[in-house]
């Protein structure tokens, strides 16, 4: 269906052309092709791995999240939260409760591999084990201006009209197209199994604990008999955040089960000017930079750019000529901006309130019926953060006195944190966690759970 790239170039007539290309076949890749597919577009997913495959994810599906699941999507649920306990680096630990399910808890190799199946349906084709090594839009491998080269690590060229990156934070595509970067974390998590005792209490509850080092927190997600366990902060604080991870373990009295996964992950978030396209190659998701930037939250972001991104890549392959081409990919990024651009904004501010004063954040979600409330519609879907502080004055009028106190007008994140000059215009090829350390801390008390 695909010919090999020779230095004579590639034969359009004799070489198939697909209309639509996805790269990554993860919750924004899954989403772009089912969109495209669902349009009647011949759409070809890639992916490196075989499915299903382990990602480091916390894995909860909030509101957003669920709304733009495919008709007919039956979440894998593994638990349904209706309580939160939050604590402020161990301490002050409050419990809130929810009558009604606040948002679920899934295993990403079952939610992804469910994902792809729906995109099968739909229509789209899928080849896994397959890794791209680059795209090429001029050159031999390119037979005319309206198609794109997608240039495999066995020589092999497929030919798009349109192309949809969506190959993680750490993104091929994304490189090509210019991706630029203005907060990178460390996200260091285990799976731990637990017997049905320990299960049985956290059974609806999850856990969310302000860090110790500014922007950090850690997360207890409980699937069944598994924990989910992880903590995050600004990469450059390798060391501290592995201390934080193991203080956090020991002090839940989680040291003596034996994770079943240990991970570390990168996350990469854009900057306010990053590009989203590149002539007929977009980028969605993890790819793009797209994530919340306080709670660095990415599957909704995934899903719903990867929608839009697969629907948009429809009308970027019908375009017959560049001046087209360029115009559908620049409506795609108006939406993007539109919609996750204006989380995104008040994301930053959130994380820069919240790196300096963690404390007034804890006490005003334990301490204030309001703030909860606010949480638990965020969390559900019933509202978003962008617009809760657009129609909300007092809201408003909070976050506006708190930046004064801070700059957060860069739009590249709080002080560009944990991105070095070097990588602020090409995401690395492969991310690493810089966590090496012999160091230990004396682990703190338990926090009680009220």
């Amino acid at each position: 269906m695909t010919a090999p790239a020779g230095a004579d170039g590639v034969d359009a007539e004799n070489t198939e052309i697909w209309d639509v290309v996805v790269v990554g076949a993860g919750p924004g890749g899954a989403s772009a092709a089912y969109a495209a597919a669902v349009a009647g577009r011949r759409v070809l997913l890639l992916e490196k791995s075989e499915l299903p495959r382990y990602k480091t994810c916390g894995g909860g599906i909030i509101g957003p999240s669920r709304d733009c699941l495919p008709p007919g999507f039956e979440l894998p649920l593994q638990d349904r939260v209706h309580a939160v306990t939050f604590s402020l680096d161990g301490r002050f630990a409050r419990t809130r409760r929810s009558r009604k399910m606040l948002f679920g808890l899934i295993n990403r190799p079952e939610f992804d591999a469910q994902l792809v199946e729906h995109a099968q349906k739909a229509g789209a084709e899928l080849r896994t084990g397959v890794t791209v090594t680059r795209v090429e839009q001029h050159g031999p491998a390119v037979p005319d201006r309206r198609t794109v080269a997608v240039v495999l690590a066995d020589g092999e060229t497929v030919l798009a009209r349109a192309v949809v990156g969506a190959d993680g934070s750490a993104s091929r595509i994304g490189a090509h197209v210019g991706v630029k970067l203005g907060q990178v974390d460390l996200g260091l998590e285990a799976e731990i199994p637990v017997p049905p005792s320990v299960a049985e209490d956290w059974k609806g509850r999850v856990l969310i604990d302000w860090g110790p080092m500014p922007g950090s927190y850690g997360w207890v997600f409980p699937k069944g008999d598994t924990l989910t366990v992880g903590v995050i902060s600004a990469r450059g604080e390798g060391a501290a955040t592995k201390r934080y991870m193991e203080d956090f373990v020991a002090r839940l009295g989680l040291s003596g089960f034996e994770p079943t996964v240990s991970s570390g992950h990168l996350t990469r978030c854009r900057t306010d000017d990053s590009p989203l396209s590149r002539g007929r190659v977009l980028v969605c998701g993890d790819a793009a930079g797209l994530l919340e930037p306080w709670t660095r939250e990415g599957i909704s972001y995934a899903l719903r750019s990867g929608r839009l991104a697969g629907e948009w890549a429809v009308r970027v392959a019908e375009a017959n000529d560049a001046v087209d081409a360029r115009r559908q990919a620049l409506n795609y990024a108006f939406a993007i901006k539109a919609g996750l651009g204006v989380e995104m904004a008040v994301g930053r501010r959130m994380l820069a309130v919240f790196e300096r004063r963690p404390g007034l954040l804890h006490a005003t979600l334990t301490g204030l019926r309001p703030a909860w409330n606010a949480f638990a519609d965020i969390t559900r879907g019933s509202a978003t953060l962008g617009g809760m502080v657009r129609s909300n004055g007092m809201a408003r009028r909070a976050l506006e006195m708190l930046d004064k106190r801070m700059d957060t007008s860069s739009g590249v994140g709080p002080a560009g944190r944990g991105v070095g000059k070097a990588e602020r215009s090409a995401p690395e090829a492969e991310a690493e966690a810089d966590t090496d350390t012999d160091a230990k801390t004396e682990a703190p008390e338990a926090p009680e759970v009220v």
